[in-house]
């Protein structure tokens, strides 16, 4: 039997309401057309669902009659999905959308184009805030890790590969270096969401605020929309500190210390987890002189103790002054002088820059939405609550990525929105498996974890093994030249179970993906141990972490397995 087609035709002459519905009746009178739906006279579009043998021109015919225009007609099956089987998304008569999506960032698409790809009419709400695309291409990952490698090849540029020493030539073209990311992200943005969007004829897009109703209808400017299902995918927003002085002063989060027009002399960086480690040490590389404070005893507290001392040694080699165990106090400003006052160890101090940045975390966007009138409850910190489904106390509504404080991660971002998409619009009751999540922080050497720590493995009741490798013992560290790092392994004793894999090393973001996979298929340390590595790769040292547990690794030949 042959598949069903979905139609997409683009209808000139429509100027109100009534057209619209003229259209909506005139199509719904073509034998073989089984569902009409024409989401609003602005949208310029009707989209049916049809048996095979409807021939376009009928529908031609059926809009002509009616006094408009059929200038274009795009027409694909509709045919059941591989994860659903015969089960379609349910498409009501007299609603606008099946799915609609709040929030145009990595989540949003995600969920807009997996909704597409069911078969649903989809509206894509996006505020413009930020811009299409949201946090990751415009103001989060392609900005940040473009100033990273620009300051990591700046830096290596100024330095004699072998003895360190300084070579600086030239000086440092600021606005060039802002430009050249200005013009990465212009390019992604259009590439990657704006071109994007345009291959999706199902998915509308919808500028403007969306505010959900009492009533079960989401409104976004002066419009009222209802769909089937909904997805909220807005996000989150950098955290500004409550301290005294912090209204009187202009303290610089993430997004907006990437579009300084000028070069901070000195920097004071609040935090000292990943964007502002990220951040702290582009700046310093640039010739910024840097301060970070950290509120716990040590840089990145949940990631290993071994790894965060490591990485604090290696920053304080590159002149960047970190401080742990303080309490922010207050923030004044004195001439062009920007002041943090904190205790350190009982002690009062003051901290002075021409800019202070904030990297403390980041606050869900949920204001505004209206989510109260929607029954959509919030967690403590104003994230939406979800189900492991991703399905939020409202049975019609759904949300994913940042907004949710699962993980904020693009990746995870993306992930979810498509688990929403399905679960909304089938039923299919997937999960979002976090379990063997991989997670990598741009400092340089790079850090990158899966699993447990050791820590946390003894928390959950494991009688725990763990090795320690420095990366002297990596080959490829040696013919690099870069011995900076070390790899641990967290491992059950009683199962010989890896646990946890945490790498501190140049190219750790390219070792972890192994380990991530050996997590999910159940690897023993000694099935790493044996497994084939090619040679003079940073990933090897999994494999001789791995034989650390029942070797001297410094005893054994290169290539000795």
């Amino acid at each position: 039997m042959s598949e069903q087609q979905h139609i997409n035709l683009r209808v000139e002459g429509m100027t109100c309401d009534s057209c619209a519905d003229h259209v909506s009746r005139a199509l719904a009178g073509v034998p073989g057309v089984i569902q009409v739906n024409v989401p609003g006279w602005q949208s310029g579009q009707a989209e049916l669902v049809t048996n095979p043998d409807v021939p376009d021109q009928a529908l031609v015919e059926a809009v002509e009659a009616a006094g408009y225009r059929v200038t274009s007609a795009d027409r694909r099956p509709l045919p059941p999905t591989e994860e659903t089987g015969s089960r379609r998304p349910t498409v009501v008569g007299g609603r606008d959308y099946d799915l609609m999506v709040i929030g145009g960032g990595s989540a949003g698409f995600a969920a807009a184009i997996r909704g597409a790809e069911l078969g649903a009419r989809v509206g894509l709400v996006n505020d413009g805030a930020i811009g299409l695309g949201g946090t990751c291409v415009n103001i989060g990952c392609v900005p940040s890790k473009t100033l990273i490698r620009t300051a990591e090849a700046w830096h290596k540029a100024g330095h004699h590969p072998f003895t360190g020493a300084h070579t600086r030539q030239v000086d440092l073209d600021w606005s060039r270096v802002i430009g050249q990311k200005d013009e990465l992200v212009a390019e992604l943005r259009q590439a990657k969401y704006a071109d994007v969007l345009a291959a999706y004829p199902q998915i509308t897009l919808i500028e403007g605020r969306a505010h959900f109703d009492g009533d079960g209808t989401l409104t976004v400017g002066d419009r009222a929309y209802q769909a089937g299902k909904y997805i909220i995918t807005t996000g989150a927003h950098p955290w500004l500190p409550d301290l005294p002085g912090a209204d009187e002063m202009d303290v610089l989060t993430s997004t907006t210390a990437m579009t300084l027009s000028q070069q901070p002399r000195s920097l004071v960086v609040l935090g000292g987890r990943f964007v502002a480690l990220e951040l702290g040490q582009t700046f310093a590389r640039f010739g910024t002189a840097v301060t970070i404070l950290q509120r716990s005893p040590r840089i990145i507290p949940q990631r290993e103790p071994e790894i965060g001392d490591a990485l604090r040694g290696y920053l304080e080699d590159e002149g960047i002054t970190v401080v742990t165990g303080v309490k922010l106090l207050e923030l004044r400003t004195e001439g062009d002088e920007k002041i943090v006052v904190a205790e350190v160890e009982g002690e009062r101090r003051e901290f002075r820059a021409q800019q202070v940045l904030a990297a403390l975390g980041h606050i869900p966007n949920t204001g505004g939405l209206g989510l109260e009138d929607a029954g959509v409850a919030l967690g403590p910190q104003g994230h939406v609550q979800v189900s492991p489904t991703l399905q939020t106390t409202n049975p019609d509504v759904y949300a994913a990525g940042d907004v949710t404080g699962l993980a904020d991660y693009v990746y995870v971002a993306a992930a979810g929105g498509v688990i929403a998409a399905e679960n909304a619009l089938t039923g299919s009751e997937r999960r979002l498996d976090l379990s063997a999540l991989p997670e990598v922080m741009f400092t340089d050497p790079q850090v990158a974890t899966v699993g447990l720590t050791e820590g946390q493995a003894r928390e959950a009741g494991y009688d725990v093994k763990t090795s320690l490798l420095p990366l002297e013992h990596v080959p490829r560290a040696l013919a690099a030249r870069d011995t900076r790092g070390l790899i641990k392994l967290v491992a059950d004793q009683a199962t010989d179970r890896l646990l946890g894999a945490h790498v501190l090393a140049a190219e750790a973001g390219e070792v972890i993906q192994v380990a991530v996979l050996a997590l999910k298929a159940g690897y023993t340390t000694r099935e790493l141990a044996t497994t084939i590595f090619p040679y003079l790769t940073m990933v090897e040292g999994l494999k001789l972490a791995a034989q650390t547990f029942e070797k001297d690794v410094a005893k054994l030949s290169c290539c000795a397995g």
